[in-house]
């Protein structure tokens, strides 16, 4: 019976980047991922695609899977502003375009978002008191702690990305597309430790899981 529940009601996937390391000492260069976001999307009641950094493969991934939200994580600069990972910058951007033709859900975490802003071409500066902290994020709900990991930030936005969350200081801390089923957060979910109740509800509104209680139910 529990076969059979878990087949009615499969796990909806998400596919889910990674970051670039460079191993100097091996001569490699390896896609990794946090196994905290594995373990707060399994929480949430979502399979996690792992999408490499390579261009034909996640397309091809793409095609053949039934991927029905993506997450743009964080680690590494982009491209233009000193990171060594064009290989993901590539893929990245593919996967904002693709979300935009099809209609499937994506969210942008800290790196993540980003790669949004740069996509519609927001120049992105340096800004100070942002690393390895925690500080007020100012959102039309009212206020909350979020960590923060970032070098860089925007003050500033476009009419696509409508800002939803600001630091003290004024950058910008949430973005929603006006349109399409797109959203950025700076901070990092994955890393609270329980994980935050309203991090986890923001992820299940925007990928949906009609599907989750009954799963967990079956298990």
């Amino acid at each position: 019976m529990r076969g059979k529940k878990h087949e009615d009601h499969p796990m909806i996937m998400i596919g889910i980047t990674m970051r670039v390391e460079e191993v100097a000492s091996r001569g490699e260069r390896r896609d990794a991922i946090d196994q905290s976001w594995i373990n707060l999307l399994a929480t949430c009641g979502y399979m996690p695609i792992l999408l490499p950094n390579h261009l034909p493969t996640v397309q091809e991934m793409l095609r053949s899977l039934p991927i029905r939200g993506m997450i743009m994580t964080g680690g590494n600069d982009l491209l233009k502003y000193g990171g060594r990972s064009p290989e993901r910058d590539e893929a990245e951007r593919f996967l904002i375009q693709y979300a935009c033709d099809s209609g499937i859900p994506l969210l942008g975490v800290c790196r993540g978002m980003q790669m949004l802003q740069d996509f519609w071409g927001i120049e992105l500066e340096r800004i100070e008191g942002h690393v390895a902290v925690h500080h007020a994020v100012h959102t039309n709900e009212g206020s909350l702690s979020k960590n923060s990991y970032h070098r860089y930030g925007a003050r500033r936005s476009v009419e696509e990305l409508v800002v939803t969350a600001r630091a003290a200081d004024g950058t910008i801390e949430a973005v929603m597309h006006k349109h399409a089923s797109i959203k950025g957060i700076m901070w990092h979910p994955e890393r609270e430790m329980p994980f935050e109740p309203n991090d986890m509800s923001m992820i299940k509104q925007l990928f949906g899981g009609e599907n989750e209680n009954e799963y967990n139910d079956a298990r």
